[in-house]
């Protein structure tokens, strides 16, 4: 693995990112100080500064880097599920795998690090509200595709259940922040399956698991 040298030294960039990402999960944006992350990271503060530029900079290289690992299973999803209906499924699903998972802090570190901020945490909470937004975008065109080409009925709403999708995945993240299990989070999946499949006009018998 490459690593980053700063102020003299030469540490492993993924490393650093795996150890800030989780302290920035526990305690959101605001709340990870930069003497919590550079005691975590094993680094000092100018050699953040060096690699980083800001703890604006590491976050945004945390965000990276958790959408490359745990968040991934988003993307995946996307680009491996050619319709909606499968899409949904799998993203409600995997949500509660991933989100009380018993090895992270719970939920998603893009839902749910930066909902409220000082003013200076501002350009971050609006990228993050930015990514969120446009994967609910992203699977409303998906929808809508599927509606255009004749898979889901032509009375499918794309946007209402791209934006009911999304509310249950968010509402998801939080509930794991509070302590829901896998186990529960997987009946809430299967409940918003349940109402997904009406939404998108009910035209396919659920799917063995």
């Amino acid at each position: 693995m490459a690593g980053v040298r700063g102020q003299g030294r030469k540490f492993d960039l993924e490393d650093i990112l795996e150890k800030a990402m989780f302290v920035f999960w526990r305690h959101g944006y605001d709340g990870a100080s930069v003497s919590t992350l550079t005691k975590e990271m094993g680094i000092g503060a100018p050699s953040l500064y060096a690699a980083f530029g800001s703890k604006e900079g590491l976050f945004l290289a945390v965000v990276e880097h958790y959408n490359n690992g745990w968040g991934g299973f988003m993307q995946r999803a996307f680009e491996e599920e050619e319709h909606a209906h499968d899409l949904i499924r799998r993203l409600l699903y995997e949500a509660a795998e991933v989100y009380a998972h018993a090895d992270c802090p719970g939920g998603c570190l893009i839902i749910g690090s930066a909902t409220r901020v000082s003013e200076a945490g501002q350009p971050v909470a609006e990228r993050l509200r930015e990514m969120r937004n446009a994967n609910i975008d992203r699977l409303a065109d998906r929808i809508g595709a599927d509606v255009e080409a004749g898979v889901l009925p032509a009375g499918v709403d794309a946007r209402a259940v791209a934006e009911f999708t999304g509310a249950i995945v968010q509402g998801m993240s939080h509930r794991a922040r509070d302590g829901a299990t896998v186990a529960t989070l997987r009946t809430v999946a299967e409940q918003a399956w349940e109402a997904a499949r009406v939404l998108l006009g009910g035209t396919r018998a659920d799917p063995a698991s």
